[in-house]
């Protein structure tokens, strides 16, 4: 039986944070050596971001806060809460968000109402509280008090790819299953000025959003644009365990994010998505005998009547073209800019199947593990996706872990 996605919606907090205004503050912090200074401007200004949402509404920079707890207007100094007061507003604001989103979703499904809904799945790693958000959704949605609840936390970026495996098993395990999946993520709670440079690249790039949608066994409604959940599986690369890493401090959540990143997605993102598409029988075809996914070799084995490779890296070759051909769409968490190209570079995907990613990071920057469902959604809502596209979604997380899913566009 096909298991489906449908009714992918998103919600973000209504204040903006302009790229260009909070690359200023950060780089005038007291405290900022000249180095650090020169990285805040390089990081920003080169992050592929314009616009991001946050739930603090004293960054809009308008002096409007009267006891200022993150940000003092009069004289534009970032302030230093403790965790205590961070959580406190993720406990207010997070709950919010979940709501909103899951809402959204129970909304979109005309066929579905809250009394369909059997399981809730919850993703977030930016807060703690409990009862949690799947209670909160119970309560606030008027779902079944006999409602499973569950709760993925702390995992990081690729959390929704789990969460959407999960979903998948329940409505495998249960034709009647209805899951509700919710992820909320407020990273600019502990955004904060530092010389530390996996600080800075932090503070350039994470945001608040959150996402939901509804898997089940149940066809799409006619007109519906929705998403079978074919295949999923993980990867954790054999170098990276303290490239990107997420802890506790007493000032907040602190965030470890190695420039090395880039660098090691490029070395190990053949090796990751390798045993997806061992997966499906058709693009199996595009695997080495060994089981290997290749991209490089001789530039002279593309095309040259390729449009495409026009476009294509140099050391793009013979698997390329099917590649990117057999998936229509790539799902790619745009943890950054840099992370992005060489994903597209590496894979040999056009620009335009790249542009999902980027347009998402370029309006909402990195909100963790909801982007990618961003992302997702983007794709659903795009004229050019039709039924029977195939899509992959790739998201990168700490350990370095790398979750993919293969999924198939069904439109009635």
């Amino acid at each position: 039986m096909a298991v489906t996605l449908r009714a992918l919606q998103t919600a973000v907090p209504p204040t903006i944070l302009y790229q260009e205004q909070v690359r200023d503050v950060f780089a005038s912090q007291p405290g900022l050596s000249r180095l650090a200074q020169r990285l805040v401007t390089t990081s920003f200004n080169v992050s592929g971001i314009e616009t991001r949402h946050t739930v603090i509404d004293e960054l809009t920079l308008d002096g409007n806060g009267a006891d200022p707890q993150f940000f003092d207007p009069e004289t534009q100094t970032l302030l230093v809460p403790g965790t205590r007061v961070r959580n406190e507003l993720y406990i207010t604001e997070a709950t919010k968000l979940f709501v909103e989103a899951g809402r959204r979703a129970l909304e979109a499904c005309p066929d579905i109402d809250a009394a369909d809904v059997t399981h809730v799945v919850t993703v977030s790693c930016t807060g703690f509280y409990a009862p949690g958000p799947d209670y909160m959704l119970v309560r606030e949605l008027g779902l079944s008090p006999a409602t499973q609840r569950y709760h993925l936390g702390f995992m990081g970026c690729y959390a929704s790819m789990p969460a959407l495996r999960t979903a998948k098993q329940f409505a495998l395990a249960d034709p009647d299953a209805v899951v509700l999946v919710v992820s909320a993520e407020l990273c600019s709670l502990h955004l904060r000025t530092s010389n530390d440079p996996d600080t800075i690249v932090a503070s350039s790039l994470f945001a608040d959003g959150a996402a939901a949608c509804i898997v089940s066994n149940r066809a799409p409604a006619p007109g519906e644009k929705a998403l079978d959940l074919d295949h999923f599986e993980t990867v954790i690369t054999p170098v990276g365990e303290g490239d990107m890493a997420w802890k506790i401090g007493d000032e907040g959540f602190e965030m470890v994010l190695s420039t090395y990143v880039p660098h090691i997605i490029d070395e190990h993102i053949e090796g990751a998505l390798a045993p997806l598409l061992a997966r499906d029988a058709e693009l199996a075809e595009l695997l080495e005998p060994d089981g290997s996914l290749s991209v490089t070799v001789a530039a002279a084995s593309v095309s040259d009547n390729d449009p495409s490779s026009e476009s294509a890296p140099a050391s793009v070759a013979v698997l390329a073209k099917p590649l990117n051909m057999a998936i229509a769409h790539w799902a790619i968490h745009p943890g950054g800019r840099s992370i992005l190209d060489k994903t597209e570079a590496k894979l040999g995907l056009s620009e335009a199947q790249l542009v999902p990613a980027r347009e998402t990071l370029r309006r909402y920057g990195n909100m963790s593990s909801a982007t990618v469902l961003f992302v997702m959604k983007a794709i659903l809502d795009g004229e050019a996706t039709e039924d029977g596209d195939r899509v992959c979604a790739m998201a990168f997380g700490p350990g370095l872990t790398v979750e993919t899913g293969l999924m198939t566009v069904t439109a009635r």
